[in-house]
């Protein structure tokens, strides 16, 4: 399902993504269709644009939805790899108040969140592209299963590419802030009890 604006940008609903289309002023209300909307041949011979023509997906597309799937991988080196080494990580909204994070900060955060979050999902819910400025916007539905109970939250993710657009040089994250105010603390606390726990199991084992 899509609804364009009069600036011809399209919006596609659920698991796609929005884009600039060529669509020269604004919409044609005539009943009959131009020659641009029908793919008629000009006069000199050459075949006009189609709208309704699916664009080939930009390199920044291609890696950015590369990225969803490695989440879903959970391939870390894949996810890491889509970075520059000097790629910074920004946390939002501010109140969260956390420090941006490097390429080798951010290595080893989404590590550690592997052993946390089993059975990691994300959903692409739309995408929004600005291949002029090497940007992409994501937002995104995260699940996931913890020793806390089931993990799930929503993100918008804005990735700023290099020009070739297979590698990401900044990025901005939203998260759920009052789903996280909530949720860790039931996490940590499952957390500590389960270190606790194993810590004693093993002291019996060893005991025997």
């Amino acid at each position: 399902m899509s609804d364009t604006n009069d600036d011809g940008m399209v919006w596609h609903q659920k698991n796609h993504y929005a884009m600039w289309n060529p669509m020269p002023g604004r919409r044609n209300h005539s009943t009959q269709p131009a020659a641009h909307m029908t793919g008629k041949v000009s006069s000199k011979g050459t075949k006009t644009h189609r709208p309704d023509m699916k664009m080939p997906d930009s390199q920044q597309k291609r890696t950015a939805l590369a990225l969803v799937e490695s989440f879903n991988r959970m391939d870390i080196p894949a996810i890491v790899g889509a970075r520059t080494p000097s790629c910074l990580r920004h946390l939002y909204p501010t109140a969260m108040a956390q420090a941006p994070q490097d390429t080798a900060a951010y290595a080893k955060s989404i590590t550690s969140l592997h052993a946390i979050f089993k059975n990691f999902s994300l959903t692409l819910d739309e995408l929004i592209e600005d291949t002029a400025n090497h940007r992409i916007c994501m937002w995104l539905s995260a699940r996931a299963d913890t020793a806390a109970g089931e993990y799930v939250n929503e993100y918008v993710w804005l990735l700023d590419f290099d020009e070739s657009g297979k590698k990401i040089v900044r990025t901005k994250e939203f998260s759920d802030s009052v789903m996280a105010r909530d949720f860790f603390p039931k996490l940590k606390a499952a957390m500590d009890k389960h270190r606790a726990s194993t810590a004693v199991n093993g002291t019996h084992t060893k005991g025997r």
